[in-house]
C-alpha cells in the first residue's frame, strides 16, 4: 500500500459521542486520506444517527453488514440516505438477487460487499456448515460481488492477492495489527504489508494515545 493508495477508515467502535468527537479531532491529518467507519453499536445508540447526520466534509462509512431478503435490504438502504453516506456494507451471502436490488437502490452510496468475517477461520466455517476453505469461499464471494456490480469488497489482508484477480474495484481490509495481539480477529496483518485500497483501523489507532498511534501508522505506510 504505497503513495496514492494510503487511505484509512478509522473505526468509531463506541456509542459514546464524546469519544467519537475525540477520535475524529485527533485523527485529523493531511498526510493520508481519512474516512470514518460507524458500526451497529453507534448507529443504534441514542444519539448516534443524529451525530452522523451533522458531520460535514467527512468520508462516511456505515458498517451495518445488512443481510436480509431483497425488499427489506432495499428499505434499509433507503432509510439511511439522509445521512449522506459514502460507503455502506452488505453481506455477500445475502445472495445475488439481494445484492443487485441494493445496488440498484443505492444511488450515490458505494455498496461494499462483506465476504467472510476476519473472526472466522477454516474450523469456524466447518462449524457453520460450509464445505469450502476460507480462500475458496472468498474467491466465490468475490465473483458474486463482481456479478452484482458492487463498488467495493471487504476481505482480510491475507486474501487481497487472490481477490484482486477476481474483483477489480476497491478492496477494504480490516485486521490491521501493529503487533502479534490479534484480539478477536484471526486473519490479520501488519499495515506495512497490506496491499488493499483502504485499511480499516480501530483499536490499533483509537486505544491509547490516538495521535501517536496515527503517527506510527503513517510511518509504517511510508
Amino acid at each position: 500500500m504505497r503513495n496514492k493508495k494510503k487511505k484509512i477508515f478509522i473505526a468509531i467502535d463506541t456509542n459514546n459521542i464524546s469519544k467519537a468527537k475525540k477520535i475524529i479531532k485527533e485523527t485529523r491529518t493531511s498526510k493520508i486520506k481519512i474516512g470514518y467507519k460507524f458500526g451497529l453499536e453507534f448507529i443504534l445508540s441514542k444519539y448516534g444517527r443524529n451525530f452522523i447526520s451533522k458531520l460535514k466534509n467527512k468520508i462516511i462509512f456505515i458498517d451495518i453488514k445488512a443481510k436480509d431478503i431483497p425488499n427489506t435490504m432495499m428499505s434499509a438502504i433507503n432509510s439511511l440516505k439522509d445521512l449522506k453516506i459514502n460507503y455502506l456494507t452488505v453481506h455477500i451471502s445475502s445472495g445475488l438477487e439481494a445484492l443487485k436490488a441494493v445496488k440498484k437502490a443505492s444511488s450515490k452510496i458505494k455498496i461494499v460487499g462483506v465476504s467472510t468475517l476476519t473472526s472466522l477461520d477454516n474450523h469456524n466455517l466447518k462449524e457453520i456448515g460450509y464445505n469450502k476453505s476460507v480462500k475458496n469461499l472468498i474467491i466465490h464471494q468475490s465473483k458474486l460481488a463482481r456479478k452484482a456490480k458492487l463498488d467495493a469488497l471487504v476481505c482480510s489482508p491475507k486474501e487481497v492477492g487472490y481477490v484482486r484477480k477476481v474483483f477489480k474495484k476497491e478492496i477494504i481490509t480490516p485486521g490491521v495489527r501493529f503487533d502479534k495481539n490479534i484480539q478477536d480477529q484471526k486473519r490479520t496483518m501488519h499495515p506495512s504489508k497490506i496491499k488493499s485500497d483502504w485499511l480499516v483501523c480501530g483499536r490499533a489507532i483509537t486505544k491509547g494515545n490516538i495521535k501517536n498511534n496515527l503517527k506510527k501508522l503513517i510511518h509504517y505506510l511510508n
